[in-house]
């Protein structure tokens, strides 16, 4: 293969890594505390991808990726049960003067 095809296929993969930033109350707080940032990721990305998919996708640096598998929850409904799929979260520290704005204002 040819060398900027190699380089394209890493980038599609590094768009593919994150799936979508985890908003809740908890995030908010550390994200706000600590400046760490959570993202829902796919279940196959390693800490390295993380970490270079977010500074592709962000332009920012990254200090250090904390990663946790969040198990399906099993739920009953009359009889049937089912049990939600599972999903892996990624906290991501960043380097002192980077910063993130989802919301696009400035």
């Amino acid at each position: 293969m040819s060398e900027p095809l190699k380089q394209t296929i890493a980038q599609e993969r590094l768009l593919q890594v994150i799936r979508q930033p985890h908003m809740s109350e908890k995030g908010t707080i550390i994200g706000e505390k600590h400046r760490h940032f959570i993202f829902k990721v796919a279940t196959d990305a390693n800490k390295l991808e993380i970490k270079q998919a977010v500074e592709f996708i962000f332009n920012v640096k990254v200090l250090n990726v904390r990663v946790v598998n969040v198990r399906g929850k099993v739920s009953q409904f009359k009889q049937q049960l089912g049990k939600r799929k599972g999903w892996k979260k990624a906290y991501v520290a960043l380097e002192e003067g980077n910063d993130i704005d989802f919301m696009g204002t400035k």
